[in-house]
């Protein structure tokens, strides 16, 4: 009588930790799995249009100032200026 009642509670025990636990988290872990691979192919698409847009942004960059070849070599520096401190 006891050893059907103890195999009894042992299998609604083991039930209940695999029905409550592991598939739960198996899951889990592969819904985790899943979303982590979309969010790296998200990023490297992003990475992928952003490397393209600076190419099309310094080719168009090139072809500008080939254009524009009568500005001095001081003029494509950029804003920045140099100054000497005064004491």
């Amino acid at each position: 009588m006891f050893k059907v009642l103890f195999w009894c509670l042992a299998i609604y025990f083991l039930y209940r930790f695999i029905f409550g636990l592991v598939i739960p988290v198996s899951r889990t872990a592969s819904q985790l799995k899943k979303k982590m691979a979309e969010m790296q192919a998200e990023q490297a698409y992003q990475q992928q249009e952003a490397f393209r847009n600076n190419q099309n942004s310094s080719q168009q960059k090139q072809t500008s100032s080939s254009g524009n070849s009568t500005f001095s070599g001081t003029a494509s520096k950029g804003d920045y200026l140099d100054f000497e401190e005064v004491k």
